[in-house]
Protein backbone atom coordinates (compact mmCIF):
# COMPACT_ATOMS: atom_id res chain seq x y z
CA UNK A 1 0.00 0.00 0.00
CA UNK A 2 1.22 3.52 -0.78
CA UNK A 3 0.24 6.63 1.15
CA UNK A 4 1.25 9.99 -0.34
CA UNK A 5 1.08 13.11 1.81
CA UNK A 6 1.10 16.67 0.49
CA UNK A 7 2.10 19.23 3.11
CA UNK A 8 3.89 22.47 3.89
CA UNK A 9 6.28 23.03 6.78
CA UNK A 10 4.46 26.25 7.77
CA UNK A 11 1.10 24.47 8.07
CA UNK A 12 0.15 23.55 11.67
CA UNK A 13 -2.57 21.19 10.47
CA UNK A 14 0.07 19.37 8.40
CA UNK A 15 2.14 18.83 11.53
CA UNK A 16 -0.90 17.68 13.51
CA UNK A 17 -2.18 15.54 10.63
CA UNK A 18 1.20 13.91 10.24
CA UNK A 19 1.20 12.89 13.89
CA UNK A 20 -2.38 11.61 13.77
CA UNK A 21 -1.59 9.51 10.70
CA UNK A 22 1.56 8.14 12.33
CA UNK A 23 -0.45 7.18 15.42
CA UNK A 24 -2.93 5.34 13.21
CA UNK A 25 -0.17 3.60 11.31
CA UNK A 26 1.31 2.29 14.56
CA UNK A 27 -1.98 0.51 15.24
CA UNK A 28 -2.20 -0.97 11.75
CA UNK A 29 -1.16 -4.62 11.74
CA UNK A 30 0.31 -4.44 8.23
CA UNK A 31 2.20 -1.19 8.80
CA UNK A 32 5.42 -2.67 7.42
CA UNK A 33 3.69 -3.04 4.06
CA UNK A 34 2.82 0.67 3.87
CA UNK A 35 5.07 2.99 1.88
CA UNK A 36 4.73 6.63 2.98
CA UNK A 37 5.79 9.33 0.53
CA UNK A 38 5.88 13.04 1.38
CA UNK A 39 5.26 15.69 -1.26
CA UNK A 40 5.83 19.44 -1.14
CA UNK A 41 2.97 21.94 -1.33
CA UNK A 42 3.53 25.63 -0.53
CA UNK A 43 0.55 27.34 1.03
CA UNK A 44 1.96 30.76 0.16
CA UNK A 45 4.59 30.65 -2.62
CA UNK A 46 4.79 34.46 -2.51
CA UNK A 47 5.61 34.64 1.19
CA UNK A 48 8.61 36.80 2.04
CA UNK A 49 11.70 35.35 3.66
CA UNK A 50 11.83 38.11 6.27
CA UNK A 51 8.78 39.95 7.63
CA UNK A 52 8.19 42.60 10.28
CA UNK A 53 4.90 41.22 11.62
CA UNK A 54 3.97 38.18 13.69
CA UNK A 55 1.57 35.31 13.07
CA UNK A 56 -1.30 37.04 14.87
CA UNK A 57 -1.15 40.13 12.67
CA UNK A 58 -0.83 37.89 9.63
CA UNK A 59 -3.91 35.84 10.53
CA UNK A 60 -5.90 38.92 11.43
CA UNK A 61 -5.18 40.55 8.09
CA UNK A 62 -5.76 37.38 6.07
CA UNK A 63 -9.09 36.43 7.65
CA UNK A 64 -10.45 39.85 8.58
CA UNK A 65 -10.08 39.35 12.34
CA UNK A 66 -9.00 41.55 15.19
CA UNK A 67 -5.64 40.70 16.72
CA UNK A 68 -7.45 39.45 19.83
CA UNK A 69 -9.63 37.12 17.74
CA UNK A 70 -6.55 35.79 15.93
CA UNK A 71 -4.83 35.09 19.25
CA UNK A 72 -7.91 33.23 20.50
CA UNK A 73 -8.11 31.06 17.36
CA UNK A 74 -4.44 30.15 17.55
CA UNK A 75 -4.82 29.27 21.22
CA UNK A 76 -7.52 26.77 20.30
CA UNK A 77 -5.23 25.17 17.75
CA UNK A 78 -2.43 25.00 20.32
CA UNK A 79 -4.71 23.00 22.62
CA UNK A 80 -5.57 20.59 19.79
CA UNK A 81 -1.91 20.02 19.02
CA UNK A 82 -1.14 19.11 22.62
CA UNK A 83 -3.52 16.15 22.38
CA UNK A 84 -1.08 14.50 19.96
CA UNK A 85 2.10 15.55 21.76
CA UNK A 86 2.95 18.61 19.68
CA UNK A 87 3.93 21.95 21.18
CA UNK A 88 3.03 25.03 19.12
CA UNK A 89 4.67 28.25 20.26
CA UNK A 90 2.90 30.95 18.28
CA UNK A 91 4.12 33.84 20.42
CA UNK A 92 7.66 33.34 19.15
CA UNK A 93 7.02 31.71 15.75
CA UNK A 94 8.99 33.30 12.88
CA UNK A 95 7.06 33.60 9.63
CA UNK A 96 9.03 33.01 6.44
CA UNK A 97 9.02 31.50 2.96
CA UNK A 98 9.32 27.69 3.10
CA UNK A 99 10.59 27.01 -0.42
CA UNK A 100 14.21 26.42 0.63
CA UNK A 101 13.12 24.24 3.55
CA UNK A 102 11.09 22.12 1.13
CA UNK A 103 14.06 21.89 -1.23
CA UNK A 104 16.05 20.64 1.73
CA UNK A 105 13.62 17.76 2.27
CA UNK A 106 14.26 16.57 -1.28
CA UNK A 107 18.01 16.80 -0.71
CA UNK A 108 17.59 14.69 2.44
CA UNK A 109 15.68 12.13 0.37
CA UNK A 110 18.91 11.36 -1.50
CA UNK A 111 20.16 9.80 1.72
CA UNK A 112 16.92 8.17 2.76
CA UNK A 113 16.28 10.84 5.40
CA UNK A 114 13.36 12.82 4.04
CA UNK A 115 10.94 11.84 6.81
CA UNK A 116 13.53 12.70 9.45
CA UNK A 117 14.18 16.07 7.84
CA UNK A 118 10.49 16.91 7.69
CA UNK A 119 10.01 16.08 11.36
CA UNK A 120 13.02 18.19 12.35
CA UNK A 121 11.75 21.13 10.29
CA UNK A 122 8.25 20.97 11.77
CA UNK A 123 9.60 21.00 15.32
CA UNK A 124 12.10 23.73 14.53
CA UNK A 125 9.41 25.97 13.06
CA UNK A 126 6.49 25.44 15.44
CA UNK A 127 8.16 24.48 18.72
CA UNK A 128 11.66 25.94 18.68
CA UNK A 129 10.86 29.16 16.77
CA UNK A 130 13.69 28.76 14.27
CA UNK A 131 13.92 30.97 11.17
CA UNK A 132 13.51 28.41 8.38
CA UNK A 133 14.23 30.99 5.70
CA UNK A 134 17.74 31.44 7.04
CA UNK A 135 20.24 29.18 5.28
CA UNK A 136 22.56 28.82 8.26
CA UNK A 137 19.62 27.65 10.36
CA UNK A 138 18.70 25.08 7.70
CA UNK A 139 22.33 23.90 7.51
CA UNK A 140 22.41 23.43 11.28
CA UNK A 141 19.14 21.48 11.21
CA UNK A 142 20.34 19.27 8.35
CA UNK A 143 23.47 18.47 10.32
CA UNK A 144 21.37 17.13 13.21
CA UNK A 145 20.28 14.22 11.01
CA UNK A 146 23.76 13.62 9.62
CA UNK A 147 23.73 15.61 6.38
CA UNK A 148 27.02 17.19 5.35
CA UNK A 149 27.17 20.91 6.13
CA UNK A 150 29.17 21.93 3.08
CA UNK A 151 27.04 19.95 0.67
CA UNK A 152 23.88 21.32 2.25
CA UNK A 153 25.20 24.85 1.92
CA UNK A 154 25.87 24.32 -1.80
CA UNK A 155 22.37 23.00 -2.35
CA UNK A 156 20.78 25.97 -0.60
CA UNK A 157 22.99 28.50 -2.38
CA UNK A 158 21.78 27.29 -5.77
CA UNK A 159 18.46 26.08 -7.11
CA UNK A 160 18.94 22.35 -6.60
CA UNK A 161 15.66 20.44 -6.05
CA UNK A 162 13.54 23.41 -7.05
CA UNK A 163 12.16 21.33 -9.90
CA UNK A 164 11.24 18.54 -7.48
CA UNK A 165 9.25 20.94 -5.30
CA UNK A 166 7.43 22.36 -8.32
CA UNK A 167 6.75 18.88 -9.68
CA UNK A 168 5.14 17.87 -6.39
CA UNK A 169 2.96 20.96 -6.48
CA UNK A 170 1.90 20.39 -10.08
CA UNK A 171 1.03 16.80 -9.28
CA UNK A 172 -1.06 17.97 -6.36
CA UNK A 173 -2.84 20.51 -8.53
CA UNK A 174 -3.64 17.82 -11.11
CA UNK A 175 -5.25 15.81 -8.32
CA UNK A 176 -7.35 18.82 -7.39
CA UNK A 177 -5.58 19.49 -4.09
CA UNK A 178 -6.30 23.01 -2.92
CA UNK A 179 -5.32 22.72 0.72
CA UNK A 180 -3.03 20.67 2.91
CA UNK A 181 -2.51 18.28 4.51
CA UNK A 182 -3.86 15.95 1.87
CA UNK A 183 -3.44 12.18 1.99
CA UNK A 184 -3.78 9.94 -1.07
CA UNK A 185 -3.92 6.16 -0.61
CA UNK A 186 -2.95 3.99 -3.58
CA UNK A 187 -3.64 6.89 -5.91
CA UNK A 188 -7.35 6.27 -5.41
CA UNK A 189 -8.59 7.52 -2.05
CA UNK A 190 -8.13 11.07 -0.78
CA UNK A 191 -8.33 12.31 2.80
CA UNK A 192 -8.29 16.06 3.32
CA UNK A 193 -7.16 17.63 6.56
CA UNK A 194 -5.92 16.53 9.96
CA UNK A 195 -8.71 14.01 10.55
CA UNK A 196 -8.81 11.82 13.69
CA UNK A 197 -6.45 8.86 13.85
CA UNK A 198 -9.47 6.56 13.89
CA UNK A 199 -10.46 7.74 10.41
CA UNK A 200 -6.97 7.13 9.08
CA UNK A 201 -7.00 3.65 10.59
CA UNK A 202 -10.37 2.82 9.05
CA UNK A 203 -9.10 3.96 5.67
CA UNK A 204 -6.00 1.79 5.96
CA UNK A 205 -8.13 -1.24 6.84
CA UNK A 206 -10.54 -0.55 3.98
CA UNK A 207 -7.81 -0.33 1.37
CA UNK A 208 -5.99 -3.33 2.81
CA UNK A 209 -9.17 -5.40 2.57
CA UNK A 210 -9.70 -4.32 -1.03
CA UNK A 211 -6.15 -5.31 -1.92
CA UNK A 212 -6.78 -8.80 -0.56
CA UNK A 213 -10.11 -9.25 -2.35
CA UNK A 214 -9.91 -10.52 -5.91
CA UNK A 215 -12.45 -9.10 -8.34
CA UNK A 216 -13.12 -11.47 -11.25
CA UNK A 217 -14.01 -9.34 -14.26
CA UNK A 218 -15.45 -12.11 -16.45
CA UNK A 219 -17.67 -13.76 -13.85
CA UNK A 220 -17.20 -17.16 -12.26
CA UNK A 221 -15.63 -19.99 -14.22
CA UNK A 222 -17.55 -23.25 -14.21
CA UNK A 223 -15.26 -26.24 -13.94
CA UNK A 224 -18.03 -28.80 -13.70
CA UNK A 225 -17.99 -32.15 -15.43
CA UNK A 226 -14.65 -33.84 -16.07
CA UNK A 227 -12.98 -31.10 -18.09
CA UNK A 228 -10.01 -29.69 -16.15
CA UNK A 229 -9.62 -26.78 -18.55
CA UNK A 230 -12.60 -24.72 -19.63
CA UNK A 231 -13.42 -21.15 -20.55
CA UNK A 232 -9.72 -20.32 -20.88
CA UNK A 233 -8.85 -21.33 -17.31
CA UNK A 234 -7.50 -24.54 -15.88
CA UNK A 235 -8.60 -25.92 -12.57
CA UNK A 236 -6.04 -26.90 -9.94
CA UNK A 237 -6.35 -30.58 -9.09
CA UNK A 238 -6.82 -31.24 -5.38
CA UNK A 239 -7.01 -34.80 -4.07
Amino acid sequence: MKVEIWSDIACPYCYIGKRKFENALELFASKDEVEVIYHSFELDPDAKRDVDYDVYDYRAAKYGLTREQAIAKQAGLTERSQSVGIELNYDTLILTNTFDALRLTHFAARFGKKKEMIEVLFKAYFTDSKHLGDHQTLIDLAATIGLDRDETAKVLAGDDYADEVRADERQGERLGIQGVPYFVINGKYGIAGAVPSEMFLRALHKVSEEERTLTVLNGSTDHSEDNDCADGACQVSRD
